[in-house]
């Protein structure tokens, strides 16, 4: 009989003891954004027929579920790596935040971006934008375009998204200049 007392006594006291407090669970539940995912140091590879083309890596992303206005956010920064055909790197891309707008196909990277490639050109702004269906890269913030030979600074900057062709707006900076030659054209 006293082990019957004793278990019950002990059950009482168990199931007096979990009680939730509502106000409590409202602030977890605040807390607990079920339209993010977090995940820690993030690899992404796109490609295209088999052949990875870009890598993005970051040490944190946030991914918005939404079907409005779904998103993947790098808060902490993210680096990333551009791809040619036979896997060798051509340039490379480091931001303090990044943001990637799936329908809009839209890639906006902000904070100290600085985009080089291995021919050794580089380009420094604060914000750089890409759309992927036009395959555009622009800013119209402040560039500063660094080539071997001259140092490009501009107001606004557009390129193919490979870099192939680009054009910087209201140009300033140490431009290379071919000297012209003493020779006088034959007649």
């Amino acid at each position: 009989m006293s082990k019957y007392l004793l278990a019950g006594i002990l059950l009482i006291f168990v199931f007096s003891a979990c009680k939730n407090d509502l106000e409590e669970i409202e602030a977890l539940m605040e807390n607990f954004d079920t339209r993010i995912e977090i995940a820690k140091d993030v690899e992404i590879l796109y490609s295209d027929s088999a052949i990875v083309r870009v890598r993005i890596t970051g040490p944190t992303m946030h991914n918005h579920i939404s079907k409005r206005e779904p998103k993947q956010e790098f808060p902490d920064g993210m680096y990333v790596e551009f791809f040619d055909g036979s896997g060798k790197i051509t340039s490379h891309l480091s931001a303090r935040y990044g943001l990637r707008m799936q329908k809009k196909d839209e890639v906006v990277v902000r904070d100290s971006v600085v985009w080089e490639s291995i021919e050794g050109e580089k380009l420094e702004t604060e914000e750089l934008i890409w759309e992927e269906r036009k395959k555009r890269v622009y800013t119209n913030k402040f560039v500063v375009v660094t080539r071997p030979d001259e140092i490009i600074y501009g107001h606004g900057f557009e390129a193919d998204q490979d870099f192939t062709y680009s054009r910087i707006n209201a140009i300033e900076g140490r431009l290379k200049v071919n000297e012209p030659t003493d020779q006088s054209p034959e007649q």
